[in-house]
């Protein structure tokens, strides 16, 4: 009790009044209000104010504006800044000074949206480096969130490089530029590669003022197409073209290389301005026909694949980087033209002879039939003059038909040798290509590598008894087969054919024969070396006119010798007159068969 002091009552405190909670001494209530008012800032609603960010966690921001409560702002609206810290100041829009709950309702998103497109259109005048969130992938970009806006980042302005995988940007906040922005539809691009490229610029420019040609440097692969690929010098890009990256033969240059690889590559070639780099990777190594063995002469057995086909040839990689050409006229002894595809296809193993061998040039001619015995070799022995063998039709010509005994061993069997009869005007009138026929050796021209052969010879000359059959002025039956400007041919008997010009058509009564007409026709004509028989169905009828003309005239001079002598010699008179009788009796008979057949 020694300790405790007496403390006086304050004067005038009206007790009473506190415990009825009424007013402080002397202050009323009002007048604390206004007081307490009087040190909270003033703010509306639908107001952007800053304020300072006094607590954080994964789901809620707390914002401190001054105001008599602190407003609570979902994270979610603060994705695009990851680094936002207790104290900073971020702007904010007051939805609601106070909810049912007393609660102070702020919105960071709408605060930024107020305001966007002028800080958009500010970032833009003043190329600021700005911060986005990258909220999600869309066709030829991504949607970048700025200032609350949705602005589109085009793939190609994502960084220098090509881009293979979108995905990995999602969700990230990154720094870009404004580029674009179109006022009328409120659209906005941005661009994250104009941030680097100035720095690569400067490094561009350090790498290309040291550039020479011969130079190795170490690069990465950065992008390959089907023409080569394009390498990263470390800022700088150089392409080594498809046919540098290998001494042999790249059908596709991710068969060599592959992405993001670092490779040493040699500088060819480049520009004046030095912004085209030509970049070689067989160059560091050396040429393999340098390498070639050094004994490999012509006439030398290669083996090897084929690599490339063409209709003229097939080139075959002995090794890599050495190729030859077998020319498809290497591939076969036969004469006849034939596609490449018909002996190889790429892939193929295939063993060659060395034909042509050129080191400086680095060329080589290779060939396959080669590996087989010339089949005109010892020709006249094989097939000698006279022999018989059987061919295949390969193909016509207007004057004979081309036969291959066997590869590489041709012949001709010309038109005239394929019948003794027929006259043939063209070869596909008798076979056809492909076919199997039966053929005669005539001639060996072994020079041009040529038979003459016939096929009619293996059967024997009908013309020798022909010759027997249709004499001159021996009568035949005949079918006309076809009609000529000049006449018409004429079937005979034993499958020959003969011949009728027009004044020999005449028929009897005054008509002209036709086509598959059948008459009787008169040889006039039979040349056996030509294999011509000429016809008249006419003379038939107008030797018969003729030969009762000579009778009547000669029947009329007799008469007349009969009555010279009558005077003078009776008896030879009646014997004469006997005479006269009988061929006038012969003359009526023929002028009785004449008008028969009229």
């Amino acid at each position: 009790m020694e300790n405790l002091k007496n403390i006086a009552p304050v004067e005038g405190f009206d007790w009473e009044a506190y415990e009825k909670g009424d007013a402080i001494v002397g202050i009323s209530h009002e007048e604390l209000e206004k007081a307490y008012d009087n040190t909270l800032n003033k703010v509306g609603n639908n107001e952007v104010v800053e304020g300072t960010v006094i607590g954080m966690n994964k789901r809620e921001v707390i914002v401190n504006i001054g105001y008599k409560s602190d407003g609570i702002i979902p994270a979610s609206e603060f994705r695009y800044n990851p680094e936002l810290t207790i104290g900073d100041k971020v702007e904010v829009f007051i939805e609601n000074q106070e909810d049912k709950k007393g609660q102070l309702i702020l919105s960071h998103k709408k605060a930024r949206a107020s305001k966007s497109w002028e800080r958009v259109n500010a970032a833009l005048e003043a190329q600021e480096i700005i911060k986005g969130f990258v909220k999600c992938r869309t066709k030829g970009g991504m949607i970048v969130d700025v200032f609350g806006i949705e602005a589109f980042l085009p793939g190609s302005q994502i960084d220098v490089k090509p881009i293979r995988d979108y995905d990995v940007f999602v969700g990230k906040t990154m720094e870009f530029k404004v580029v674009k922005i179109n006022q009328e539809y409120k659209n906005v691009v941005v661009s994250h590669k104009a941030l680097i490229e100035a720095e690569l610029e400067a490094q561009k420019k350090e790498i290309i003022s040291h550039l020479e040609k011969g130079q190795v440097l170490e690069g990465t692969v950065k992008n390959i197409t089907s023409y080569g690929v394009f390498i990263d010098l470390g800022g700088v890009d150089g392409l080594i073209h498809i046919t540098d990256l290998s001494w042999g033969r790249v059908s596709d240059p991710k068969e060599i290389v592959e992405l993001d690889q670092k490779i040493n590559v040699v500088i060819l070639d480049f520009d004046d301005e030095k912004k085209r780099i030509a970049l070689g990777l067989k160059q560091l190594t050396a040429h393999p026909w340098d390498a070639l063995d050094a004994n490999l002469a012509v006439g030398d057995k290669v083996k090897g694949k084929v690599v490339v086909m063409a209709d003229y040839g097939a080139f075959i990689e002995i090794a890599p980087g050495v190729e030859g050409l077998i020319h498809v006229s290497e591939m076969s002894w036969s004469q006849h033209l034939r596609s490449a595809q018909d002996f190889m296809s790429v892939g193929d193993e295939v063993e060659a002879v060395v034909l042509t061998l050129d080191r400086d040039e680095r060329k080589m001619s290779l060939g396959i039939k080669q590996l087989k015995a010339d089949p005109w070799a010892g020709i006249e022995a094989k097939y000698p003059v006279g022999s018989k063998h059987t061919a295949k039709v390969r193909n016509f010509t207007n004057f004979g038909i081309f036969v291959e005994i066997e590869e590489g061993v041709d012949g001709l069997i010309h038109v005239s040798d394929l019948s003794w009869t027929k006259k043939v005007k063209h070869p596909s009138e008798f076979t056809q290509v492909g076919a199997m026929l039966d053929v005669q050796v005539l001639e060996i021209d072994a020079e041009n590598r040529r038979l003459s052969l016939g096929h009619k010879q293996l059967e024997e000359n009908p013309w020798d008894v022909f010759e027997t059959i249709f004499k001159v002025d021996s009568i035949h039956e005949g079918t006309i087969v076809e009609m000529l400007d000049k006449g018409a041919v004429v079937s005979l008997p034993y499958g020959v054919e003969g011949f009728a010009t027009p004044k020999h058509l005449v028929k009897e009564d005054g008509s002209q024969a036709q086509a598959d007409e059948k008459l009787e026709f008169k040889v006039i004509e039979f040349n056996k070396e030509a294999k011509r028989i000429i016809l008249s169905h006419s003379r038939i009828f107008e030797d018969v006119a003729k030969a009762a003309e000579r009778a009547e005239k000669k029947a009329a001079a007799a008469a007349k010798k009969s009555a010279r002598k009558e005077e003078a010699a009776p008896a030879i008179e009646n014997k004469a007159a006997a005479t006269t009788l009988g061929d006038i009796d012969a003359l009526a008979a023929l002028k009785e068969q004449l008008e028969g057949k009229k």
